[in-house]
């Protein structure tokens, strides 16, 4: 391996080709009950020598890079100036960059100013992934998520003024049996009222060593949703979403029983139209085996 990572090294199925440059470890926040993530990890911004070295080293391995993933789960918390230098010796190292990304947090577009925001995005910070995860107020609570709903639309405005692309995730499932409506229809409620690029659908999984802490957050046992009944989520979830601006709809995560694939509002019968014929028996699932994140 060119570079010694501090294992483990998450990123977006979409970055599979990119370089991961870990500008920071673990997570800030690192409380969320359904993620574990960076649970074994210690949240810290790393020297800007040793990013820099990581840089020059991969810039002699492969100097034609285009595209860069800034980990680890929270690169964004790291101070603007700190960013800025990343960014700007990944433009001198890369002369054929494109673009980098990271993911975002709630709390992150809350601290920084849309100024702030933007001089990351005219550096090359174009695109972030965003885990909006569920719209209910309650719910977010519940799974500890550290923001309200009302604070995710006001810091995902921000971001859309800075310019910066947004790719947001929500998790099917999540409601369990008992709030599973309400679950989806603030989730759609949210999204519509907000602009989004990107909206992906993941599965609840749990990872064993947190499961008990994921329980404990409800006040009744949680009962998991079936794939049918994650079906029907979609199909609610769907017919509801109304965007603002045209919005690119996935759901061919690994996680997930179905892959999707369209674009709202124009593809949307198109989807209805998929997710019937799989609740009718007429598409195969994903086989349990085959998924994960």
């Amino acid at each position: 391996m060119l570079i010694d990572y501090d294992l483990p090294l998450w990123r977006p199925p979409s970055e599979a080709d990119s370089f991961i440059l870990q500008v920071t470890l673990g997570c800030s926040f690192n409380r969320c009950s359904f993620c574990s993530m960076y649970r074994t990890k210690h949240y810290a911004v790393r020297p800007l020598d040793e990013v820099r070295e990581e840089i020059r080293a991969m810039a002699r391995a492969d100097p034609g890079v285009r595209r860069v993933f800034l980990a680890d789960g929270d690169a964004l918390a790291a101070p603007t100036e700190h960013l800025l230098a990343v960014l700007d010796a990944l433009h001198v190292a890369f002369p054929r960059l494109e673009r980098a990304s990271s993911y975002a947090l709630p709390a992150n577009l809350l601290k920084k100013s849309v100024d702030e925001l933007t001089q990351l995005r005219e550096n090359g910070l174009t695109l972030l992934y965003y885990g909006i995860e569920t719209g209910s107020a309650e719910l977010l609570k519940r799974i500890t998520k550290g923001a309200t709903p009302e604070a995710m639309v006001t810091g995902l405005t921000k971001a859309k003024q800075a310019g910066l692309r947004i790719s947001a995730t929500m998790i099917l499932g999540l409601g369990g049996q008992t709030y599973w409506r309400e679950h989806i229809d603030a989730t759609a409620d949210l999204v519509n009222r907000v602009e989004l690029d990107y909206l992906s659908t993941l599965q609840l999984m749990i990872d064993p060593s947190i499961e008990e802490e994921f329980h404990r957050k409800f006040r009744e046992p949680f009962q998991p949703q079936d794939d049918r009944a994650l079906l029907v989520e979609q199909v609610r979830l769907i017919e509801r979403l109304a965007p603002p601006a045209p919005l690119v709809f996935r759901s061919n995560h690994a996680s997930n029983a179905l892959a999707l694939a369209g674009t709202l509002p124009q593809d949307r019968d198109a989807l209805l139209t998929q997710l019937q014929l799989a609740l009718a028996g007429g598409l195969r699932l994903r086989p349990e085996w085959l998924r994960g994140y």
